[in-house]
């Protein structure tokens, strides 16, 4: 496929709510829909769309409240689920989903929830199911709420990087010094009790509760990076074990924010999976 044909175009899907949910779409194909992760928006995984625009129709949205997409008065995960049911829609009623961190819990969600996917593809889903594993505050959103309620939505972006991402403070005071990444950043804060949603109550240090999940019947892949935290990997092994049709591969050398950093990375063992 040439590079015109791949370049993306722009397009909205009204989900079920009314709220208009902005996407790019590339290549062609079978249907792939990128689900991003908490402060990432369609930028984020626009280099690992095209990588798999060359094998795939890709659809990379913007999720509600990012980007160009719209957002609603309240915020419940299941709109979020709409809103990828309105994307599978206009792609022709079915497609795969690829997501990363929280963004794969958002697609496993969508799966359980009935929304016709064809294959899972998950990149490290930060659930923490062992006792002792690192996981964030128990008022996690309590502390993003109240930063958020006094405006201080710089002070929360900090907050969920330090005690959630596991960022150095000194990592996060050099993102301060460079205006246009941090303001895109802090453009996202408002989102983050969204993703903290999604994430409900998994990140205790407790077993993945199998009726929750093993509804999930499709082909599915979890991936981890053999250089990240030893937790991702034995959250993705306990995914693995509950969903019926699931396995569990390590890519060497990566870490939580490959999908990003160095997609070309990732993308050849989505791409194989994905095709069966």
């Amino acid at each position: 496929m040439s590079p015109v044909q791949n370049r993306p175009v722009a397009g909205t899907v009204v989900s079920a709510d009314g709220t208009e949910i902005a996407y790019e779409r590339s290549g062609s194909g079978p249907a792939v829909v990128l689900v991003a992760s908490a402060l990432a928006d369609r930028a984020d995984t626009a280099k690992l769309a095209a990588l798999l625009a060359e094998d795939f129709t890709v659809v990379n949205y913007d999720r509600r409240g990012r980007g160009a997409s719209g957002d609603a008065e309240t915020y419940a995960v299941a709109r979020e689920v709409e809103d990828i049911a309105a994307l599978v829609d206009q792609v022709g009623g079915s497609a795969s989903l690829f997501g990363s961190s929280s963004g794969a819990v958002l697609a496993l969600r969508a799966a359980v929830a009935g929304v016709k996917v064809d294959r899972l593809a998950l990149y490290e889903p930060p659930f923490v199911t062992a006792e002792g594993d690192p996981g964030p505050p128990v008022d996690l959103a309590e502390q993003i709420t109240v930063r958020l309620a006094e405006n201080r939505d710089g002070d929360a972006v900090r907050f969920f990087m330090t005690k959630v991402q596991g960022m150095p403070g000194i990592a996060v005071f050099f993102m301060r010094l460079m205006p246009k990444m941090w303001a895109g950043l802090v453009s996202l804060a408002r989102t983050l009790p969204y993703d903290i949603a999604v994430m409900g109550d998994t990140q205790q240090g407790r077993p993945l509760a199998a009726e929750e999940w093993s509804g999930v019947e499709v082909p599915t892949r979890v991936l981890t990076g053999g250089k990240s935290p030893a937790a991702f990997g034995r959250a993705a092994r306990a995914l693995a074990e509950i969903l019926p049709q699931a396995d569990h591969r390590t890519l060497p050398g990566l870490n939580h924010g490959a999908v990003v950093m160095v997609p070309k990375k990732v993308a050849p063992e989505v791409i194989r999976f994905l095709k069966g």
